[in-house]
């Protein structure tokens, strides 16, 4: 009988304590995310080249981080691992994500000439030189419209400068070969357009010869007779100068 009111006793006071302490058991309490350190461990597994697990890291920062502080930074480094793991298009794409949320950060700027560095990276490809020359530009003059204090100007100028040459090598290239195809309207089109897009270009002369020598082709005189005197003129010293007093004197 003693027993058994030692185990009624003992029933009643904890019940006593689970009702002083709300009736709930005690709860560990949940660590509280930081996304400086998760920014760290991050930074550590892009290091060891863990692309993937780099990137949760990363979004993980981009979706937590309450102070929105460390998210902007998080979101570069997604997009800079893309380019790191060779995935220009989707580095492009997170790198746009990043002006689209943050157009007016501090690294704004960077992201631009990122996405303009992706394709001027490709311009050594025989693949894609000239789109990727084409689009470096694009998006080099939109750096210099957009954040004309930027940090990169001293070389975006040469950067620009390669693009344009790259481009107009293009153009002349296709040029000629309608010229040798025949086809001479078409040739005249990429000339003029090379003449008035690329002033600057450093095979003018090949240029300027080769659309006399088409409107020559097309019988359009004046014209001809224009672009080769004009040719010989800037150009004396020229391998072609012989050639081009020869069609000179049979369209006059």
């Amino acid at each position: 009988m003693v027993k058994g009111k030692r185990y009624c006793l003992i029933i009643v006071l904890l019940f006593i304590s689970l009702v002083s302490c709300g009736g709930k058991p005690a709860v560990k309490q949940a660590e509280k995310f930081d996304p400086e350190k998760a920014f760290v461990k991050g930074n550590e597994q892009l290091e060891k080249k863990n692309y993937e697990e780099a990137r949760t890291t990363f979004l993980e920062v981009k979706n937590r981080d309450l102070t929105k502080t460390i998210a902007p930074l998080a979101q570069l480094k997604i997009a800079d691992s893309y380019v790191q793991e060779e995935e220009p298009e989707r580095a492009i794409a997170e790198y746009r994500k990043f002006l689209d949320s943050y157009p007016e950060h501090q690294y704004a700027s960077y992201a631009q000439y990122q996405i303009a560095m992706v394709y001027f990276d490709q311009i050594e490809s025989s693949e894609r030189g000239y789109s990727g020359a084409a689009r470096a530009l694009e998006e080099f003059e939109k750096l210099k419209q957009m954040f004309p204090r930027n940090p990169y100007k001293d070389i975006i100028d040469m950067k620009i400068e390669k693009s344009r040459n790259i481009i107009a090598e293009y153009e002349f290239l296709v040029g000629k070969f309608y010229y040798k195809k025949g086809s001479y309207n078409a040739a005249v089109g990429r000339f003029e357009g090379l003449l008035k897009n690329y002033p600057d270009y450093k095979e003018e002369a090949n240029v300027l010869f080769f659309t006399g020598m088409s409107f020559r082709k097309l019988g359009q005189k004046e014209k001809a007779s224009e672009y080769l005197t004009l040719f010989m003129e800037k150009y004396p010293n020229s391998k072609l100068v012989k050639d081009a007093k020869k069609a000179l004197s049979s369209v006059r």
